[in-house]
């Protein structure tokens, strides 16, 4: 009798729960990071780092207090979001231009070139004043690149100005290459399809004055010492000595430790602006992005790691110091690294690094894995209708680091002082035969030299490719989560799984 109540009582409950039932409700839907990084956050981040330069003599360049306050700004966000920055600090050689420079023609006739407009001083020259007959050197380019290599200074009157085009090989070797032969200064012209002078890096200190000239001058010196000599004057007023600069590193406190994902970008400006573009843009992206991947929980499988690179204008010399600092041990535990350098031009083209090396345009050959990088940013853009470009690991930003050591890297780039063409402009808008940042290194690189619409597209994709590699590194190196662990996790009790995290 009380089996049978029992049982009644129960099909009447259960009669009356389907009767009242409600509809089901659809299961939330799990955070996208790419959803959870708003424009609008990141945006507030660079606006305090405009902040910064702006109480800070108008800059953030390493060595100078803005750098510094650059560094406490990110590393106190990233413990307010719960993490444990280490702020790994270096020495490096500070560089500065004390008085503007001189480079005239003497003779046959005089003729004065503009700082800034027809020449810039090349970081890490030397000082000096020096009037001496014009060199060119390997006008043809042949072999590796113009004074690359020391054949291209066969017969190299010792005393002249060599000239020198960009390419092929760094500053400081083709410089390296002209001092050997005896050259009193250097003058690295730029090359056909780059605007303006070349303001570039030599690393470190150097005892002759060097400058980098633009195309249209360097050629035109070219052609009139080949046509009879010409006579150049180059004075520099330059100062150098040793101060201090740091990275800031964190890691999330979900994902396995033996694979790490490095997601970076350079801290510093130049010393001639705020940098809001280069590389504010790449810092107030990585800033939100980590304040928001805790959220994705499991989703975070392999350990991401933030870093935020020290000197990068003065030579990639934060994430080259990282990489030095690891052990072999420590670098086979890094999975891969992407790189977000100057990801918000205003005349921007939605580059992405060349993994795979489809251009050939890659001067050192790309870490396996590197492809599939590059695949991951225009999967993602392919699936939004959006074009994309490819842009060559040059050596020019952090990536250098990793790549040299083998591993494997990939990232996204809006351009710099390129020129943006016509074919380009028919894609992404824009004007064309105008650079990608037409305040690349200058003092109007400030809150408003960013395109919103572009920027907001590449901080989507980063995040979108962050988290992919987050969850699952299989297709970069093979790496994948046993099944056995994966169940464990599925299935352990609540509380037991933790949680997140020059050329």
């Amino acid at each position: 009798m009380r089996k049978a109540a029992l049982a009644a009582l129960l099909g009447l409950s259960l009669a009356a729960t389907t009767v009242a039932a409600v509809p089901a409700q659809a299961k939330p839907t799990s955070p996208q990071l790419a959803e959870l990084v708003k424009l609008k956050n990141v945006r507030h981040h660079q606006k305090n780092l405009q902040k910064i330069a702006d109480a800070n003599g108008g800059n953030r360049a390493a060595g100078l207090p803005g750098s510094e306050i650059t560094v406490k700004y990110i590393a106190d966000q990233l413990r307010r979001a719960g993490y444990k920055p280490k702020i790994q600090d270096f020495t490096f050689d500070f560089w500065q231009e004390l008085s503007e420079p001189v480079f005239e023609q003497t003779a046959p006739e005089q003729r004065a070139f503009t700082p800034g407009d027809d020449f810039a001083t090349m970081q890490y020259s030397g000082a000096g004043d020096v009037t001496a007959a014009a060199t060119p050197v390997d006008t043809e380019s042949e072999g590796v690149g113009s004074g690359c290599e020391p054949e291209d200074f066969a017969g190299f009157p010792e005393g002249n100005i060599a000239l020198i085009q960009r390419g092929g090989c760094t500053f400081a070797l083709k410089t390296d290459h002209a001092i050997a032969a005896g050259a009193s200064a250097v003058a690295i012209y730029q090359l056909p399809d780059q605007p303006g002078p070349v303001a570039g890096t030599l690393s470190a200190p150097y005892d002759v004055p060097v400058i980098g000239p633009t195309n249209a001058v360097g050629t035109d010196l070219v052609r009139r010492a080949q046509d009879g000599g010409v006579t150049l004057r180059i004075k520099t007023d330059t100062f150098t000595e040793e101060r201090e600069a740091s990275n800031v590193v964190a890691d999330t406190r979900r994902g396995k430790k033996d694979n790490v994902v490095v997601v970076g970008a350079h801290l510093d400006s130049v010393a001639e602006g705020a940098g809001i573009n280069d590389n504010g843009s790449g810092v107030a992206a990585l800033l939100e992005m980590a304040k928001q991947i805790g959220k994705l929980g499991p989703k975070v499988r392999n350990t991401v790691r933030f870093a935020f690179w020290g000197a990068e204008e003065e030579g990639l010399l934060g994430s080259q110091h990282y990489v030095d600092s690891l052990s072999q041990a420590e670098r086979d535990k890094i999975a891969l690294n992407l790189n977000f350098d100057m990801i918000g031009s205003p005349n921007f083209v939605r580059f992405v690094y060349d993994g795979d090396n489809s251009e050939g345009q890659n001067p050192i050959e790309s870490p396996a894995g590197s492809g599939a990088i590059e695949k991951a940013f225009t999967d993602y853009f392919a699936a939004r209708g959006l074009p994309t470009d490819p842009t060559p690991f040059n050596g020019r930003s952090d990536y250098n680091a990793f790549i040299t050591v083998g591993i494997p890297a990939g990232g996204l780039f809006t351009g710099a002082e390129g020129i943006k063409t016509p074919e380009q402009a028919a894609r992404y808008g824009g004007t064309a035969g105008e650079a990608y940042d037409p305040c690349y290194h200058a003092a109007c690189d400030d809150y408003g030299n960013v395109n919103l619409e572009g920027y907001d597209q590449m901080i989507d994709a980063a995040a979108a490719v962050t988290q992919k590699f987050a969850y699952s590194t299989l297709t970069v190196n093979g790496n994948e989560l046993a099944k056995k662990r994966v169940r464990v996790k599925r299935h352990a009790p609540p509380g037991l799984i933790g949680h997140h995290s020059a050329r």
